[in-house]
């Protein structure tokens, strides 16, 4: 099968189509052929060198794919060859095959394509896990939605709005990505590069704060946020783009307002624990696409060849939504 080969680490360009052998699936995996497979942050960390893939999960970058199953492992009851599924993946999304534990499989929601399909995986069983469950966000609360215009702040803005009826607050870097997430249903799209987005919550909200913040950003964001929280609070990190280390961390407001400051990443967690993200997204979410309530945000395919475009796009944080890989069409 052809693949992207990232080589030790380094800039996109490094990335290159390579051959290897087809996987075949453990005990619990499916084979999916892949079609489309989606890019993420994660695989710009990977590729660069600042996020190995943890033990036994495949080298080859990318954690989303859709396409048609290829083979079952003997034990997989639920899925047979020539389904269409998407898939949350350990690694090796950039491939012509893939390998993934079937738990971690979806059915395409009628009424979207496979390459829609397999840009919503990754983003929706993170933002599902973080805003509702780590997050508990609740019907009529307010969340602050830091990268509103990225894959992960879009779900974020819908699923908050959509699902527990949320006020959504989100901050982006222009205006053209303001007018994209109000339309995706955002409440209030703030320029953080034109306003203070810390004090601006405090006068939409009466200076009574937010329920929930989902932040990617960390660093000088941290006191921003736990500043911006309302009592009992909830601030969830799910990525540290301006790094992890906090110096002037206070803790008294986590204190004084009975703050919840919690965080979690995907990749590394178990088997179990990701098909039920995924036995939750079907009962709860997919419906939802399904009825149009919920809508995939594509912006631009890029042929599996071109991924060190696509990855230069990633990095250049001027899309609004998903990048997606086109691997082999079916």
């Amino acid at each position: 099968m052809r693949y992207i080969d990232h080589g030790p680490g380094g800039a996109a360009s490094a990335m290159k189509i390579a051959i290897a052998p087809q996987p075949a699936p453990k005990a619990g995996e499916v084979v999916i052929e892949v079609a489309y497979a989606g890019v993420n942050r994660p695989d710009v960390l990977q590729r660069s060198g600042g996020y190995p893939p943890p033990p036994g999960a495949s080298p080859v970058l990318g954690l989303e794919v859709a396409g048609r199953i290829a083979t079952v492992a003997p034990d997989v009851a639920r899925w047979k060859p020539g389904d269409v599924v998407c898939a949350l993946t350990p690694g090796g999304g950039y491939a012509e095959y893939c390998a993934a534990p079937a738990a971690h499989c979806l059915p395409v929601p009628k009424g979207l394509t496979v390459k829609e399909a397999a840009s919503l995986p990754e983003n929706w069983f993170t933002v599902y896990d973080n805003v509702m469950t780590r997050g508990r966000l609740k019907a009529g609360e307010t969340i602050l939605v830091h990268g509103g215009s990225s894959g992960i702040g879009l779900a974020a803005i819908q699923l908050a709005k959509v699902l527990a009826g949320a006020t959504v607050y989100t901050t982006v870097g222009n205006a053209e990505k303001a007018e994209y997430c109000r339309k995706m249903g955002a409440d209030v799209a703030l320029n953080y590069r034109e306003q203070d987005w810390a004090a601006e919550t405090a006068r939409l909200t009466n200076k009574r704060g937010v329920d929930v913040v989902l932040d990617m950003v960390a660093g000088d964001y941290v006191m921003k946020n736990v500043r911006a929280l309302a009592l009992e609070g909830r601030l969830v990190q799910i990525a540290v783009l301006n790094g992890s280390k906090i110096a002037d961390f206070d803790a008294m407001p986590l204190m004084l307002k009975r703050l919840t400051y919690t965080g979690s990443t995907l990749r590394p967690r178990t088997v179990e624990q990701k098909a039920a993200i995924a036995a939750a997204l079907a009962r709860e979410v997919w419906p939802l696409f399904e009825s149009g309530q919920l809508k995939p945000y594509l912006y631009r395919t890029f042929p599996l060849a071109e991924a060190p475009a696509a990855h230069a796009l990633m990095e250049s944080s001027t899309h609004i939504g998903k990048i997606v890989l086109e691997v082999k069409p079916q």
